[in-house]
């Protein structure tokens, strides 16, 4: 099945490289590397309700990134955290007209969302290899932990100011740790990536962005995972944007859950049964973007 993977994102490729357009192609660089002039980037989404209904998400991601004509070093991180805080209302009393309203309050975690990762870029000619590692968690995905390390090569088609279109390949070891094991499935594999990273200038104050990570796993070949990441930032000064961003994730072959049993009157029974969680999550988030 990766083959198939692969001959759509290479179809993507095509179909993006437009974005390049009004930017230079990127040429090899002979100038000698200095220190990396390092850069920060930080995304904060923030939203809460209260009264009737309460809850809270927190949204926060944040980007280091030290370059100069030769080296690329990049650490990002983050993550999403929802929680609804649900009361529940109950009368208590003899009467209709003889009464008192006893309330109860619980807090429910509704989405928890966690990653963190690096990646060095060296160029070579026209050409850059790259090696990098990461962790993330989504336990309503089923994902408790998951590792992962990739080494490859790629280059960068277009690199200006206004423009970037970057693509490589790269092989991956991974080491996912799940809350219900799936039987006969092994939790360390090897797999192939193919990615791409595009950049364009829509305007002085504007900017889409999208990254795409293909990720197929060599021992289970139904095993597909993608991760696509689209964005839009509005610039307001030199240090400030808006960014509205939506990330969709997929994986072919996903994560078992457990889910209590109940009869069909709703009775609960002391049992779980386990079933795939959804192959496809999607955040969208409209975040402040601070730029140092």
């Amino acid at each position: 099945m990766w083959l198939p993977a692969a001959a759509l994102c290479t179809t993507l490729l095509v179909a993006l490289a437009p974005l390049g357009v009004g930017g230079q192609e990127a040429e090899p660089q002979d100038e000698e590397p200095t220190g990396l002039v390092w850069t920060n980037t930080t995304d904060l989404s923030w939203v809460s309700t209260g009264g009737n209904a309460s809850s809270s998400t927190l949204g926060l991601s944040t980007v280091f990134l030290g370059k100069n004509a030769l080296n690329e070093l990049r650490f990002e991180g983050g993550g999403i955290r929802s929680e609804t805080r649900i009361t529940t209302t109950t009368a208590v009393g003899t009467s209709p007209d003889d009464f008192e309203l006893v309330e109860e309050k619980r807090t429910e975690l509704t989405a928890e969302n966690f990653f963190a990762r690096g990646r060095y870029d060296r160029t070579l000619g026209t050409v850059l290899a790259f090696g990098g590692a990461g962790w993330d968690r989504n336990t309503f995905a089923g994902i408790d932990n998951r590792y992962n390390a990739v080494a490859g090569v790629g280059r960068a088609f277009v690199d200006a100011d206004d423009a970037r279109f970057k693509a490589d390949l790269g092989v991956t070891y991974t080491l996912q740790k799940d809350l219900v094991p799936t039987p006969g499935v092994s939790e360390s594999f090897g797999g192939l990536r193919l990615s791409y990273d595009a950049m364009k200038k829509l305007s002085s104050t504007t900017e889409f962005a999208s990254l795409l990570l293909l990720d197929q796993n060599l021992n289970e070949t139904t095993d597909l995972r993608a991760d696509w990441l689209n964005s839009l930032a509005v610039s307001m000064s030199e240090t400030l944007a808006f960014r509205t961003s939506l990330q969709l994730l997929f994986d072919n072959l996903p994560s078992l859950l457990s889910v209590p049993l109940r009869l069909p009157d709703g009775t609960p029974q002391d049992a779980t049964v386990t079933v795939p969680a959804k192959k496809w999550d999607s955040i969208f988030t409209v975040s402040l973007v601070i730029t140092m």
